[in-house]
């Protein structure tokens, strides 16, 4: 089949373009980013564009059967960068696969939309309830979805957990940073809370099982995370003990490290916005049931062995990003003043 992968440079995107490359699919890529990656550049067609431009947009899905549509503006782009690229870019790719009749558009959503909620696991059927301009723009997305599916396009949507693995920095540079370098690591919280994540390949693997089973079972909303996890404290010392350095996670009383941390945004000395600071103590995880009933998905990585995966990665290349930052989670965020907080652990 011939497949458009938006956000085809980013993480999600590179690691799903060598997934379906590995089934012999013919790929595009759609991307503001040019795409380098010298595994795959003679191997698809990339085009650098922008998803809110509809001439782009329409010469990217000219031709292909399945989009798949990853591309969006993260929690630290402007409000107005999100809203417009997140709902408006959407819907001119919606549009566009209206127009050349593509046969399924397979929407990656995320579990921002649940917001910060009372009760766990969460399920598909739960209230919608985004946290600040990148969740919001999720739910408006999905509701433009959700519009197309109605009109008789098959549009599944997946919500995955936070996903990690090969080609993954971000925030979890901060922690694979400092257990190189054979630090501790702080948690906000005793560190006790459940919450769950996510390999990239497991995520790769549920969005091809909605690109290649029959359309009426696929065209519905999937929760998509790890099977196995444990607390935030077990799971993230794991990286610290394969570290080697005998470094410990260490828990901060809650209530005045996120007052700090909002602090800290504000006048921009911190990369850590609030959906990270204001859910990193809580209980997050999702119900995959439904996708492992009718998807038949079957997530081979915990949150131990995803996030050993991505350090194992992050050991090889991190010389390739030592001098380069950014707001994506392909490069490193600007630590800013938690730089020399690391010291202290």
């Amino acid at each position: 089949m011939n497949f458009l992968v938006t956000g085809g440079s980013g993480f999600l995107g590179i690691n799903l373009i060598r997934y379906l490359h590995s089934q012999g699919h013919q790929i595009k890529s759609l991307d503001l980013v040019d795409f380098e990656y010298p595994d795959m550049n003679n191997k698809i067609e990339a085009i650098t564009g922008d998803i809110r431009d509809k001439v782009a947009v329409e010469k990217a899905v000219d031709g292909v059967d399945i989009v798949v549509h990853c591309a969006a503006a993260l929690p630290l782009y402007t409000p107005e960068e999100i809203f417009s690229t997140d709902i408006d870019g959407t819907r001119t790719l919606l549009e566009a696969a209206e127009k050349f009749k593509v046969q399924r558009f397979v929407h990656v959503s995320s579990t921002a939309v649940y917001g910060i909620p009372d009760h766990h696991p969460l399920y598909e059927t739960d209230k919608l309830d985004g946290v600040g301009p990148y969740g919001k723009a999720k739910i408006q997305a999905e509701e433009e979805c959700i519009k197309f599916r109605e009109k008789g396009m098959c549009v599944p949507i997946i919500r995955p957990k936070s996903f990690i693995g090969p080609e993954r920095l971000g925030v979890f540079d901060l922690l694979f940073d400092w257990a190189k370098d054979g630090h501790g690591f702080p948690m906000i919280g005793n560190g006790k809370n459940r919450y769950q994540l996510l390999d990239v390949e497991d995520l790769c693997e549920s969005i091809y099982l909605c690109c290649t089973l029959d359309k009426d079972k696929v065209n519905d909303t999937f929760n998509i995370g790890a099977k196995a996890f444990t607390t935030m404290r077990e799971d993230y010392q794991a990286v610290l003990d394969f570290a080697g350095h005998g470094k410990k996670i260490k828990g901060l009383p809650e209530k005045p490290i996120i007052l700090t941390l909002r602090v800290l945004e504000a006048m921009k000395l911190s990369p850590l916005y609030k959906w990270v600071y204001e859910t990193a103590s809580k209980d997050s995880f999702v119900s995959i049931e439904k996708a492992e009933r009718i998807l038949g998905y079957k997530p081979k990585y915990s949150n131990k062995d995803a996030l050993i995966r991505n350090y194992k990665w992050y050991l090889d290349h991190h010389e390739e990003f030592k001098n380069k930052t950014g707001i994506s989670h392909r490069v490193p965020w600007k630590q800013g003043i938690l730089k020399a907080a690391k010291y202290f652990f």
